[in-house]
């Protein structure tokens, strides 16, 4: 792997990481009523934009965190469903 490769695994963590601590909190309380569903889907959207991306250039760093951050996005849009009520 190139030095690019490197950066971009490790920047891709860094961003993708950020919606872990969104998704406990809907979880630890329950409570989905600040989330966004249309940012998200958008959001959503965007990553499976740049997954197909990623793979029609095979940049590895994009095609792993952007499937990391897919099920990520999944797990807090379930949380909005089932808690933002």
């Amino acid at each position: 792997m190139s030095f690019a490769d490197y950066v971009g695994l490790f920047a891709g963590g860094i961003v993708t990481l950020g919606l872990v601590p969104r998704i406990i909190r809907i979880y630890k309380f329950k409570s989905a009523h600040d989330i966004s569903a249309l940012f998200n889907v958008a959001l959503l959207t965007g990553m499976t934009l740049f997954f197909v991306y990623g793979i029609l250039l095979f940049l590895r760093p994009l095609i792993f965190w952007n499937g990391v951050g897919m099920i990520l996005m999944f797990i807090l849009l379930y949380g909005k469903w089932k808690y933002g009520r």
